[in-house]
């Protein structure tokens, strides 16, 4: 009995781990093609991507409006 006791909690525990691996994969893939959506879109309007924004020059570090370029979501 303490053998299929031992073996069930295994199984949780495998479960548990699967489950928390797969939900921070998850953050971390969508967080990874938003950013290169973003990324794209910005270099398709004649920008580049630093710092989380998308900018024409260093010198001026306006913010671009790329919003029609990232198409309908």
């Amino acid at each position: 009995m303490k053998e299929a006791a031992g073996e069930a909690n295994m199984t949780v525990i495998t479960i548990v781990l699967i489950a928390i691996v797969l939900a921070v994969g998850t953050v971390i893939v969508t967080n990874l093609m938003n950013s290169t959506s973003n990324s794209s879109a910005c270099t398709a309007c004649g920008g580049y991507w630093k710092g989380g924004k998308c900018q024409i020059s260093e010198t001026n570090a306006a913010e671009l409006d790329y919003s029609s370029c990232k198409g309908s979501k």
